[in-house]
């Protein structure tokens, strides 16, 4: 393995995600979107109060992302991160571009380890994007006053941004993890759709699963239970158990993936 052409095979594979027209949609969707929601939220006279900070949505803009990180976990992460290393794989199957890539100067691990740097890479600047769109919507829209937290104290605007910054990264094991699931998926099924459409229905089942009674450490071992792991960042003692949890759950997800693909991918006969 050799650092200069895995360098190189990198600046390849971003330069193929960023040059697709559809990711590029995706990018401007996760900037655009947040500025939608909140219009359309003081459009509105009846706010999401069942939902977490939903009262507060025109009352500081602090809310607004923890209410769109909220929403977001159940469906929109996972479908972002599928998306993110879905076609990784599948896209050279469905091109026949192999015999092209895997080259003398570049072996199978090179283009491996390119292929899913580049993936992890876009699935982290989509969690980038929303994240700094939602709150930069909330702050311009609505503006920085104070933050009750779920404790009921009020949380000035210098520590609520660090909170609300904090609540977006936490999130970011779980997105890596699904990212790599789909680039699992993607090699051994090696069709895109499969690829990103069985992550977000596994992340359903899990959604399903978490919300059933039963012993509480079966449901922190499902990956989706990262995505309302930040909660305990919005109170007035802030608690860092189940962020904890989160991480740890969200980096074995990716390492277990990781080694399922690179398997799948040196065994596999591209002749």
């Amino acid at each position: 393995m050799n650092a200069r052409l895995i360098i190189a095979s990198i600046g390849v594979e971003w330069a193929k995600v960023s040059m697709h027209n559809r990711n590029r949609a995706l990018v401007a969707l996760c900037a655009l979107a947040p500025f939608l929601f909140i219009a359309i939220m003081q459009a509105q006279t009846n706010l999401p109060t069942d939902t977490l900070f939903g009262r507060e949505l025109n009352e500081t803009g602090f809310a607004t992302p923890l209410v769109i990180l909220g929403f977001a976990g159940l469906w929109v992460l996972p479908v972002l991160a599928s998306i993110a290393g879905g076609e990784m794989f599948a896209a050279e199957d469905r091109y026949r571009t192999w015999s092209t890539i895997l080259t003398r100067s570049a072996d199978r691990t090179d283009v491996f380890v390119a292929k899913v740097i580049a993936a992890f890479a876009f699935c982290c600047l989509l969690l980038l994007v929303l994240a700094s769109s939602s709150i930069c919507a909330g702050l311009i829209v609505v503006g920085k006053q104070p933050l009750i937290d779920l404790s009921g104290a009020l949380v000035p605007a210098h520590m609520a941004v660090g909170r609300v910054a904090l609540a977006w990264l936490s999130v970011a094991p779980a997105c890596v993890g699904f990212t790599a699931i789909a680039l699992v998926l993607s090699l051994a099924t090696r069709n895109g759709a499969a690829a990103i459409g069985l992550p977000v229905v596994g992340a359903f089942a899990m959604q399903l699963c978490a919300m059933l009674d039963g012993a509480e450490l079966p449901r922190r071992l499902l990956l989706v239970s990262s995505f309302s792991a930040w909660h305990g960042l919005l109170n007035e003692h802030p608690y860092h158990g189940a962020l904890t949890y989160g991480i740890v759950v969200g980096v074995t997800y990716t390492i277990a993936s990781v080694a399922i693909a690179y398997r799948l991918f040196r065994d596999r006969d591209f002749a």
